[in-house]
């Protein structure tokens, strides 16, 4: 059985990312811990009240609690503002996580994302997952998260995927897990759109012969 930890930045980039490939591990046995990392009511009050926060949480529990997803466990960073707030001390909370759960693979926001948080949350993730000690995260993969990865600015690396994921399966799962988030689904032609995450599947699907499928960028694999 394998251990699994998704980090995403905000609640729903996880089942953006990689939703199909969480229902995946579920089906296969493996143990999933989703950890929220940010809480956007602190980094931005004006914008993010405390009551929108509780409520797309609970919506993020219930998407979680549809796919089997073990634990989802909440931190307490202030987005939107990570690109000025210390990333140790996010790397020292989520080392807390890793050594309860020992992960064998680890799913992260993919660093050229435009969005600040995204790049903070895999950088500290990084320094979390140093390979020290008997316990080591053996695989590290960066996933692309639709309204962030497509709109990589042109100094930063792009998104080429090099692992790929074969959901056809279970590609419906990481849809209705998603319908979940009445807040941030958007409508078609906007990227955050149902429709948008069925193109997207389709299209990687193709690049390697299947009809569905997740992409992601290898960042570790530590063949044992």
């Amino acid at each position: 059985m394998n251990r699994v930890v998704v980090i995403a930045p905000h609640a729903d980039d996880e089942i953006i990312g990689c939703g199909a490939t969480i229902a995946r591990h579920i089906q296969s046995g493996d143990e999933v811990t989703v950890i929220i990392a940010t809480n956007a009511s602190l980094g931005a009050p004006e914008l993010f009240s405390q009551e929108m926060i509780e409520s797309t949480r609970s919506e993020a529990v219930a998407a979680h609690q549809f796919l089997g997803v073990k634990e989802t466990i909440f931190l307490e960073f202030p987005a939107p503002a990570l690109n000025a707030f210390p990333e140790f001390k996010i790397s020292v909370e989520i080392s807390k996580v890793f050594q309860k759960i020992k992960p064998t693979h680890l799913y992260l926001p993919h660093p050229g994302d435009i969005h600040q948080d995204h790049k903070a949350v895999y950088r500290a993730s990084l320094v979390a997952a140093r390979p020290q000690g008997e316990d080591k995260v053996l695989n590290i993969y960066c996933y692309e998260t639709l309204s962030e990865t497509e709109w990589t600015p042109m100094q930063e690396k792009a998104f080429v995927p090099n692992h790929f994921v074969n959901v056809t399966d279970v590609f419906v799962k990481k849809t209705e897990a998603m319908k979940f988030f009445g807040s941030q689904i958007k409508k078609f032609p906007h990227s955050r759109s149902i429709e948008a995450f069925e193109a997207l599947a389709m299209y990687r699907g193709a690049t390697v012969g299947v009809e569905r499928a997740e992409a992601f960028v290898v960042e570790r694999q530590l063949i044992p």
